[in-house]
């Protein structure tokens, strides 16, 4: 297949989109630039409406713009239910999860660790999450280098470039607050092109919708009885929602990218309001994106054919760049590079937040025993990492690799769903510690790993395996081990059953956290109340 040219027109739309995403980067380098509360956390400025718009993009990236549309095309529209999950965890987001991260005023999900469980704890749910996103950011990067550099002209390394250096400067330059309205103009640019390929598909059909209805009806594109049934050929729903439910848990309660938004905006019912608004643009995702991959199968039957050997995971760029006309072609591909941008920056910042806060402060404080207060170190791990991942992008182009979206579902499976085992316990138990909830997090991903490569279930099943089997190993390890919590700190109103009761809060500089909460060092403690 010859990749066609974009054209000067599809390039001036794409030119102009990546400016202006740098613009809002410059825009608000001064504000992030006052020190890490800002960097970080926007010192609670972000609007609610715009925090959602931000959560929805970073968790929708690139692999929701091209694999769930192929996803759809391929098979059929049983993976919505994932969609659907998120209402699922809501209340116990709303009742439970923000509250504690709201009132401990913490900059990274990890220093909650560090209250309930100690050191060790914080140190490796921080790294976890570092080592996965810069794998994630990777990936993210990828999809697009590989679907553009396909269907087009375009060098591979300029698109790795423009998607993953560009992402890298803005949030170099703006911090979170620069990421964060990123996110919500990139938002609407990538619905607004998904909802351009529904009606050029729609409109290129003979008959329109009613020919899409009759081909997917015909060929169970939408949802069959088979779905419901377990062990069959199709996705299962069941095992699709609960899955979903538990990889939601991880990303909203265990994963900092998105817990980071909760501390951007003025108040917990305003993060509360925000994850409504996510919740919303959730929903519309399924009749857009799993639309696009049931309209493109119409498309491809009765209006012209692709070519032989064509990679799936290329079908969007490809029908933008074939079938739409210049200028239109040129924001679908800025949509495709809007849905990776949002993803990688949120990722950037989230990465340099861990490595500022939980490693550097942590451990590495003034003389004085205060945390630093400049951004420079923050932003040279922002370089790093980003560079770090271009690389292994362009790796992962040259080796071709596919079928991205399930290969994502694994990774977080394995990796991060366990470590939402592992915030449950320290919630909704008092017994859980530190030794228990280590055993959980390490045998709830070796049973993953089993389960995943040795017996073969879904990547939704593996994630319901993972978090149950961390959370049953963490909780019989802590009964076994006793309730050993360091010194005489009380947990109980880091849990659920203390959500009233004053604790005692170990700050992140004291250089033995033990000896301090023992010794009730006024200096490096801080009283406080989970209560709303």
């Amino acid at each position: 297949m010859d990749a066609p040219g974009l054209g000067g027109l599809n390039w001036a739309v794409i030119i102009i989109y990546l400016l202006a995403t740098l613009g809002i980067g410059v825009w608000f380098t001064r504000k992030a630039s006052t020190g890490t509360e800002s960097f970080f956390k926007a010192n609670g400025r972000i609007p609610a409406w715009a925090a959602g718009f931000s959560i929805y993009a970073t968790t929708l990236s690139a692999i929701t713009y091209m694999s769930t549309p192929e996803q759809a095309f391929l098979t059929d529209w049983s993976y919505a239910a994932g969609n659907i999950a998120i209402f699922a965890i809501v209340p116990l987001l709303v009742i439970f999860y923000i509250p504690f991260f709201r009132k401990l005023d913490v900059t990274t999900a990890y220093e909650y660790l560090e209250e309930r469980f100690g050191p060790t704890i914080r140190v490796l749910g921080s790294a976890l999450f570092v080592l996965f996103h810069i794998g994630r950011v990777a990936i993210v990067i990828y999809l697009p280098t590989l679907a553009i550099s396909s269907v087009t002209d375009i060098s591979p390394v300029l698109v790795a470039a423009a998607v993953g250096v560009l992402s890298v400067v803005y949030t170099f330059l703006g911090g979170i607050e620069g990421v964060i309205w990123s996110d919500v103009v990139q938002g609407i640019i990538l619905l607004v092109g998904a909802a351009v390929i529904l009606a050029f598909g729609i409109a290129a059909l003979d008959g329109g919708l009613v020919t899409v209805a009759a081909d997917a009806a015909a060929d169970d594109k939408f949802i069959s009885a088979d779905n419901w049934k377990f062990g069959g050929a199709a996705a299962a729903i069941p095992i699709v929602f609960l899955g979903s439910v538990f990889n939601n848990l991880h990303q909203y309660t265990a994963s900092q990218d998105v817990v980071q938004r909760y501390q951007t905006t003025d108040s917990p019912k305003s993060t509360v309001r925000s994850l409504i608004v996510n919740g919303i643009l959730a929903l519309v995702t399924i009749p857009l994106f799993y639309g696009i991959g049931t309209v493109l199968y119409s498309y491809y039957q009765h209006a012209e054919a692709l070519p032989e050997g064509f990679n799936t995971s290329a079908l969007v760029p490809y029908f933008a760049v074939t079938a739409l006309p210049a200028g239109i072609s040129g924001l679908l591909i800025a949509a495709i590079f809007a849905a990776a941008q949002s993803t990688i920056s949120s990722s950037l910042n989230s990465i340099s937040a861990c490595v500022t806060v939980d490693i550097r402060d942590r451990f590495f404080p003034h003389k004085d025993g205060q945390a630093h207060t400049g951004v420079g170190f923050s932003r040279l791990v922002i370089v790093i990492v980003g560079a770090i991942s271009v690389a292994v992008a362009l790796y992962l182009s040259v080796t071709d690799q596919a079928q991205t979206w399930d290969l994502f579902l694994s990774i977080t499976g394995l990796f991060g769903v366990p470590l939402a085992g592992v915030f449950a316990l320290g919630i909704f138990t008092r017994r859980a510690n530190s030794a228990g909830v280590l055993g959980g997090l390490l045998l709830g991903a070796a049973l993953a790993w089993y389960v995943q490569d040795v017996a073969g279930l879904t990547p939704f099943a593996v994630s319901t395996v993972a978090f149950i089997g961390a959370v049953i190993f963490g909780y019989v390890i802590s009964l076994f081990t006793g309730s050993r919590n360091l010194g005489d700190h009380d947990v109980t109103a880091l849990t659920i059953y203390g959500r009233r009761a004053t604790y005692t809060r170990r700050t992140s500089s004291s250089p033995s956290l033990a000896a301090t909460a023992s010794a009730g060092d006024s200096n490096n403690t801080e009283q406080g109340q989970i209560n709303e």
